[in-house]
């Protein structure tokens, strides 16, 4: 479980992030929803301990992330906005070094790999060098990679950015799986069809700030509208921020 507690962040006098409070729970798909700017990345970077937080807390399985990073980390598999990859070495070679990095002996590390790219269809660029990838070739390393030590606790920043249909729609299959072992999915995004498809709870954030957090059903009721789209859309505008 995540448990994120009045975080704020600013950059100079550009207040990216406010007061932000939310949980993401065990067996769920919790979507952070928000226009471009909003303040999703900025939110899931405090959260994953590649930014601090001038006032608030992050909690993961309990453990703040401001006093114990570290396990935080080992708690959290991180899809983030930019995948990352190391260009010269092969799919495999990019997971295997991750698995290290967590401490992973060779045995169990061999053993996770391979069942990671049977179940992502890795199978014909698991030994390519990752320079030349295509979007989704890319995003299926980089969650391998994520997930090779087991996380109870799964992040992806905008997953769905540049992929095709196909490959959307293997994601899309392969997070309820997550939901289903009972991991605590987290996603942000700005695509509708996505939380659509996927998320039992929605955090809407706009100008930094939490608008709303609820289940689709819930978001729908509050607004008065049928559609999530429309809810959204409601939910974001401008009387319905605070400044």
């Amino acid at each position: 479980m995540i448990e994120v507690r009045h975080l704020s962040k600013s950059y100079g006098e550009v207040a990216a992030v406010r007061d932000v409070s939310f949980v993401a729970r065990d067996g769920e798909i919790t979507g952070l929803l928000g226009p471009n700017g909003a303040g999703k990345t900025t939110t899931m970077r405090m959260l994953y301990t590649l930014v601090r937080p001038d006032s608030g807390s992050v909690l993961v399985d309990g453990i703040d992330a401001a006093t114990d990073p570290l396990a935080v980390r080992r708690h959290l598999g991180v899809l983030p906005d930019s995948r990352g990859l190391y260009r010269r070495l092969s799919a495999r070679e990019n997971i295997e070094y991750y698995a290290e990095l967590h401490g992973l002996d060779p045995v169990t590390a061999r053993a996770r790999i391979d069942r990671l790219i049977e179940r992502l269809g890795m199978h014909n660029i698991a030994q390519r060098r990752t320079d030349g990838f295509s979007q989704g070739e890319r995003v299926k390393t980089a969650i391998a990679r994520a997930l090779v030590h087991e996380p109870a606790n799964v992040v992806l920043d905008e997953p769905t950015n540049g992929l095709d249909v196909l490959a959307t729609r293997a994601l899309r299959e392969f997070l309820r799986e997550l939901k289903a072992e009972g991991r605590c999915v987290l996603l942000s995004t700005h695509v509708m069809q996505e939380v659509a498809a996927l998320c039992d709870r929605i955090v809407v954030i706009a100008h930094g700030r939490v608008v709303a957090n609820g289940s689709p059903d819930e978001l729908r009721a509050q607004t008065g509208e049928a559609a999530l789209e429309e809810a959204f859309m409601h939910l974001i505008s401008p009387s319905e921020v605070s400044p």
